[in-house]
């Protein structure tokens, strides 16, 4: 009966011209999310500038990592590694987050040290065990480019580059990068038929159970930072403080910003420590700890069934062709640890 009433609704609403989009939205804890529509042409070109630079592994010490090394746009956005390898195979401190749909955190890494995407983008760079440059390293790179200086000033109207730039350029990149149109966003605007019953009752316990305290607005979690263990503490080998190693508040020891849980089934393993190698080890763990709950198996993977619905269409890319080296470009030593910086070559 549901079913029809929807079909007759969405029909009503074609008759008269209204898209799915235009129909009222279910009145949820979650909200459905937005296509990345740019306000301008400036704005169109700064992403593209962006684009270029975030595949760019040339920003780094060994000329080997790029953004996309650790939030890989072909793997939902992360590396699917507990902890991302670094500069000279280093392990990384903690689990790299998913960039898709990150413009929405309200701060960004798990302890939120950076305001927002622009100040992120800038950390990795000059972070010894991730791409071990320098910002100054980073723009003489650029600027020894004739295609970039061209495209910087294009941008920005300026003659030179400075670190300022390329992280605002990487950031407008960045917040592209939404996955709309879910399945689960479907039922939120009114199709009845975008989810099973196994969906839908894994919904209904997601959010029953208190899930959605945390978990809830357009990118289903990324607007709070939370303790982690709140009925019963979490045990890791993890020497991550969350964000107390900002705010130096024991008070705020072990919180860290919520994560989204928007394409959850692509970026595993889970947790700031990546400790949850399945969404199913996810969920019991965070039944415990948080709720106080022990999920069954079977409530377990209806709630599973359910997260999967969030995932989103991808991002749609063409792997942007860099502008090549020139002879005064520095070069990248990735064999050589002792050298602090690339060495010009002239040929």
């Amino acid at each position: 009966m549901k079913a029809r009433q929807s079909l007759l609704i969405l029909t009503l609403a074609a008759c008269a011209g209204i898209t799915l989009a235009e129909t009222a939205v279910r009145n949820e804890p979650i909200q459905p999310l937005a296509p990345y529509v740019p306000a301008d042409a400036a704005a169109t070109a700064k992403a593209a500038l962006g684009e270029k630079l975030y595949f760019d592994p040339r920003l780094s010490k060994s000329g080997a990592i790029s953004c996309n090394t650790c939030h890989n746009l072909s793997m939902g956005g992360t590396d699917n590694l507990t902890s991302s390898i670094g500069d000279h195979w280093q392990r990384g401190p903690i689990n790299a987050p998913t960039v898709l749909n990150s413009g929405m955190n309200l701060a960004q890494f798990w302890d939120g040290r950076a305001k927002d995407l622009q100040e992120q983008a800038g950390g990795p760079i000059a972070n010894p065990k991730e791409m071990a440059f320098s910002h100054e390293l980073a723009v003489r790179v650029l600027d020894s480019i004739p295609q970039y200086r061209d495209a910087f000033k294009g941008v920005y109207g300026k003659d030179t580059i400075d670190i300022q730039m390329v992280t605002d350029a990487i950031a407008a990149f960045e917040k592209t990068l939404v996955t709309p149109d879910s399945r689960f966003d479907l039922w939120l605007k009114g199709d009845d038929t975008a989810l099973n019953d196994q969906e839908l009752k894994g919904y209904q316990l997601f959010k029953g159970s208190g899930c959605v305290a945390c978990h809830n607005g357009t990118a289903v979690g990324g607007n709070s930072f939370q303790k982690m263990g709140v009925v019963e503490a979490y045990k890791t080998d993890s020497p991550e403080l969350g964000l107390e190693g900002v705010t130096k508040d024991e008070a705020d020891r072990f919180k860290f910003k919520v994560p989204t849980l928007r394409n959850v089934e692509l970026t595993y393993p889970y947790f700031h420590d990546g400790a949850a190698k399945t969404l199913e080890d996810a969920v019991a763990i965070m039944g415990r700890i948080q709720l106080g709950r022990q999920f069954t198996p079977d409530e377990t993977a209806d709630i599973v069934a359910f997260l999967k619905t969030l995932t989103g269409t991808q991002p749609d890319l063409k792997l942007p062709i860099l502008p090549p080296s020139n002879n005064d470009t520095p070069r990248p030593e990735p064999f050589n640890a002792a050298d602090s910086e690339p060495r010009p070559q002239n040929g």
